[in-house]
């Protein structure tokens, strides 16, 4: 009886196998485990440019802002010290957002574009969706 048993299993997973092969193929395109290296939209954008100095006066909660400097310090965590012309501030970044096989160091000059999460008490910050290396 045992011998029947295991002889009607394997048949089974033989079929079932022979009958996945068959299928045609399913999904074949990009595959998420190895990001792009420039993807998203890359052109011109209608979003101004902000300073430090007028993101933390002037903006709203959850506006959407784009900023140009340096990442002058790493502050731990998720949280970095961004600095322009204007002055400084926090900003925090993924590990995920930083483009893959890029060296950005204190040097670099980068744009950022996030997301502002004004604070009534407290520092104010940066969710940065973006970070693009810029010439200086």
């Amino acid at each position: 009886m045992k011998k029947v048993l295991t002889i009607s299993c394997m048949t089974a997973l033989i079929a079932a196998s022979a009958f996945a092969i068959a299928q045609p193929a399913g999904y074949t395109g990009p595959s998420n485990t190895a990001p792009a290296a420039a993807s998203g939209y890359t052109g011109p954008s209608s979003m101004a440019l902000m300073t430090a100095k007028d993101v933390l006066a002037k903006a709203k909660d959850d506006q959407y802002v784009k900023l140009k400097g340096k990442l002058t310090s790493h502050k731990g965590g998720e949280e970095y010290e961004f600095t322009d012309a204007s002055g400084k501030m926090t900003v925090e970044i993924d590990a995920k957002r930083f483009p893959q096989g890029v060296k950005i160091d204190h040097t670099t000059m980068v744009e950022l574009t996030g997301e502002f999460d004004k604070e009534t008490f407290g520092e104010s910050t940066l969710d940065v969706k973006q970070i693009k290396v810029v010439a200086n």
